[in-house]
């Protein structure tokens, strides 16, 4: 039954790559916003003599949305015409950017930045499982990585862009222009063609009732290793997107441009990494085979965190966060693959969903961390501690891996051997 689901997946169709550019633009403009607002407001907290418990209540506002309304989001993405959620979200995002903008009291500010992150909340996994839905099996790993490329060339461009706009205007310019990029959300909502959600995407094996199948995360044990192993090292490491700001800035005396450019080069490594991966994930039709490397990437990753705490300049990071950056991207082309191949296509909303909650409720839990730990120790120290603290989770992850991958070949030599036994040996 798995194997049915995963063909049936993907468009039997020609491959809708006009569609792929509209949602690849749509993401990558609205991502350039969405790190443009974050790194324009972590600037300002800081520039203002804030401490890390301030930079980490406004990233745990920005994250909190996305982990607590999952349940309901990805139910909207799977039930819900994905023309009108894209629309619909993106005009209240843009308003909401707006009144950001004129913002002046913190609490008002951590509010909008909550609401602004429950627009995230619905557009992440309606993008997310529309991309699927758009091409053919063999055509997802190319979609993928072009989908992949334009979230983190927005995500490199934000940091950058907000860097020299605070510096030569403030704040205010930069969530003006953030509120801008969340129209692009709105024209790709009205111009692709693929849709899903409403009437239109209810499958054959759902017998015509409309209800989404009965997916449940805990049912496939790749996934539930895949998302538990990932969630495990993001909440170990996710410390340092804290620390950072004070790390480049007052350790390593760096100006708010050399911020935005230096911790862009993470991102720029993503984008290398997901062209460079996709073309390894064609080749891996074994998904044990897709978990495993993804964690050996993820370990990549956490030697990056610790290499880069011996750097005497904000430049030397530069090499070292775009290595890092590589293995994360092709970690990402991996995890995306797999939920794609794995779960039912009227059911990836709410995988999607879940996904993206299990990553930022980690995320969330080393905000909080990077907060309380600034306040007893210096930044050097604490990227140390992450770096070693990610490997250790690494390597505590490997065993769960290999059992999982381990009872998935097993079960397929299982099922092989039961579909083997009731063919006609006449045949």
């Amino acid at each position: 039954m798995k194997d049915y689901l995963r063909n049936m997946s993907f468009t039997t169709g020609p491959s809708r790559w006009s569609d792929v550019w509209l949602a690849t633009a749509a993401r990558g403009i609205s991502s350039c916003g969405d790190f443009l607002a974050a790194s324009a407001l972590a600037l300002a907290l800081q520039s203002a003599g804030a401490g890390g418990l301030a930079v980490s209540g406004l990233l745990l506002a920005a994250a909190l949305p996305l982990v607590a309304l999952a349940p309901l989001t990805g139910r909207l993405a799977d039930r819900v015409d994905s023309r009108l959620l894209l629309t619909i979200t993106g005009l209240a995002q843009a308003a909401t950017c707006l009144a950001l903008a004129y913002a002046g009291h913190p609490v008002l500010v951590i509010a909008l930045v909550a609401l602004l992150a429950t627009g995230l909340a619905v557009t992440q996994p309606v993008l997310s499982a529309l991309v699927p839905a758009m091409v053919r099996a063999e055509d997802f790993p190319r979609a993928g990585a072009l989908n992949q490329t334009a979230g983190t060339l927005g995500a490199l461009a934000g940091p950058a862009l907000a860097g020299v706009l605070v510096g030569g205007f403030g704040t205010r310019v930069p969530l003006l222009v953030d509120a801008v990029s969340y129209l692009a959300l709105v024209a790709a909502g009205l111009l692709i063609r693929t849709r899903r959600g409403g009437r239109r995407s209810v499958p054959a094996s759902t017998g015509g009732t409309g209800l989404a199948p009965a997916w449940r995360l805990g049912r496939d044990p790749l996934l539930v290793v895949m998302v538990g192993s990932l969630a495990a090292v993001v909440a170990a490491v996710g410390a340092i997107n804290v620390i950072e700001v004070f790390f480049i800035r007052e350790t390593l005396h760096s100006s708010t441009t050399v911020y935005g450019l230096v911790t862009g080069s993470w991102t720029l490594g993503i984008v290398i990494g997901g062209w460079l991966f996709a073309r390894v994930a064609r080749r891996l039709t074994d998904d044990g085979a897709l978990l495993g490397a993804g964690l050996a990437l993820l370990g990549g990753c956490c030697l990056a965190v610790l290499a880069s705490a011996a750097v005497p300049s904000a430049w030397l990071l530069v090499p070292i966060w775009l290595a890092g950056g590589v293995g994360n991207g092709g970690d990402n082309v991996f995890n995306n693959l797999l939920l794609a191949r794995r779960v039912p296509e009227a059911a990836r909303g709410r995988a999607y969903a879940v996904f993206g909650a299990a990553v930022q409720g980690a995320g969330m839990a080393g905000y909080l961390a990077g907060g309380l730990l600034l306040a007893v120790a210096e930044p050097r120290p604490l990227f140390v501690g992450c770096g070693v603290v990610g490997l250790l989770v690494v390597a505590a992850a490997a065993a769960p891996v290999r059992r999982a991958v381990r009872a998935e070949r097993g079960g397929q030599v299982a099922a092989r051997g039961a579909e083997l036994a009731t063919q006609s040996p006449l045949r």
